[in-house]
């Protein structure tokens, strides 16, 4: 993984693309990101967001979901066919299921806008990229070899199943990025025969225990309720 794709160097850590088309709630967002050493830019109509990333990929992504011109679940849809850019998306719907269709879409966290705290906002950016920056030292250590179908920790290779495999590739390349047990399921077989979600689990399960003794027995693949799997190395 190229080491040049995140950017932390002071005064500014990160480059924040804001997609929201309430003016006031996009000045306040941009203001302290600035006072928390972001830069950030704000586009309003949800139809320049996709020509916006590709013209100049951001860091991270606040996404809100009611915007005219094209909603933030398709948006999420079309950026994670071609980049694993990390999105927090914020909407004023408070149900489980519209938190649950957001991070099953590939958004990485979901926060509420009602009530609006945009300090807290700025405290999830924060641990976002933190957690993507911790990351940016993992090819040291965790190497996949794609030619050769095949992984490794501290050059020592990992004795996984071509179904570990995948579902190791799948999730490190995004850490904090929660997948669905459905998205984890296309990555086990690519001959489409039929699988179950129990088969997820089970493959997790002995993933989990070929990770641990290189992670002083951390967990490293972490379970989120409801909804999947994600890869993280939580700092001791």
């Amino acid at each position: 993984m190229p080491t040049d794709t995140f950017h932390f160097s002071a005064p500014v850590t990160a480059d924040i693309l804001i997609v929201e088309d309430e003016p006031k709630m996009a000045e306040l967002l941009k203001t302290y990101l600035t006072a928390a050493g972001y830069a950030s830019r704000w586009i309003s109509d949800g139809r320049e967001a996709l020509p916006q990333v590709r013209s100049r990929m951001p860091d991270l992504i606040l996404l809100d979901i009611m915007l005219p011109g094209c909603d933030g679940w398709q948006i999420c849809r079309e950026l994670r066919e071609f980049s694993d850019v990390p999105i927090l998306m914020l909407s004023a719907r408070i149900g489980e299921e519209d938190r649950l269709q957001g991070l099953e879409l590939g958004a990485d966290d979901y926060i509420c806008k009602t009530p609006f705290s945009p300090r807290e906002i700025v405290a999830r950016v924060k641990a976002m990229l933190r957690r993507q920056r911790s990351f940016s030292a993992l090819p040291s250590a965790l190497s996949i070899d794609e030619d050769l179908h095949c992984a490794s920790v501290d050059g020592v290779t990992l004795n996984l199943t071509p179904q570990e495999y995948r579902l190791l590739k799948a999730l490190a390349a995004t850490p904090g990025r929660v997948f669905s047990r459905d998205q984890l399921l296309d990555k086990l077989h690519d001959d489409y025969r039929p699988v179950t979600d129990r088969a997820v689990d089970s493959h997790i399960k002995n993933l989990r225990r070929k990770l641990e003794p290189f992670f002083d027995g951390r967990n490293v693949i972490h379970a989120i309720y409801g909804v999947g799997y994600k890869f993280e190395i939580v700092e001791l």
